[in-house]
């Protein structure tokens, strides 16, 4: 019965539960946003292993920030944690002493895609078949608007965090976005046709 309950309860409240001492707060908020966090992390380092020692290390922070008393933002449980997990990332490749070659667009989702177009039926064998071609697709796209779409998608981060994070204007985040969707619009009908045609 408690598990029902905790499922209603915001991630907020978990934050303030685990804080006064109740570690099923925490537990939850891990199971609830296991899944976009690791995703992010594994579209951007392309290895399980890393993804999983990153996505831990990135947990390990956040408890030592609820413990330490400076979480302080509040309702953003999520876009908080993918951005710490987003540095961590950087922080690994300034360690290999390269930039990190994102040659995909990470975390780009099919469903987060079609909230931009009328769903026509179309649309929806697209969304309920493609989810692992759109994968694919997404490592061709330059490293810039697979990055916003990664943080879009999987972060819930606005325009404006996603402009502070990456250091450009609102703007030019803005349109690696839709250099992006445009890009893949393409790329999905460019693969559609060769299928009818094959």
């Amino acid at each position: 019965m408690s598990s029902i309950n905790i499922q209603s309860i915001s991630d907020q409240e978990l934050v303030n539960q685990y804080i006064h001492g109740h570690e099923s707060g925490l537990e939850e908020l891990i199971r609830r946003h296991k899944a976009k966090v690791y995703t992010s992390i594994y579209l951007l380092v392309k290895d399980s292993y890393l993804a999983e020692d990153i996505f831990q290390d990135t947990f390990i922070k956040v408890i030592h920030t609820l413990k330490a008393g400076r979480y302080n933002e509040e309702g953003k449980f999520l876009p908080w944690v993918i951005r710490i997990a987003h540095n961590l990332v950087i922080d690994h490749f300034r360690r290999m002493k390269r930039a990190p070659v994102v040659s995909t667009v990470e975390g780009f989702d099919i469903f987060d895609f079609l909230k931009f177009y009328d769903e026509s039926t179309e649309e929806k064998i697209i969304r309920e078949q493609s989810h692992k071609d759109l994968r694919k697709l997404i490592h061709y796209l330059p490293s810039e608007q697979k990055e916003v779409l990664i943080m879009r998608h999987y972060g819930d981060l606005s325009f404006k965090e996603i402009s502070e994070i990456t250091g450009v204007s609102i703007n030019t985040a803005l349109g690696r976005m839709r250099y992006a969707l445009n890009n893949l619009r393409k790329m999905m009908l460019t693969k559609e046709l060769s299928l009818k045609d094959g």
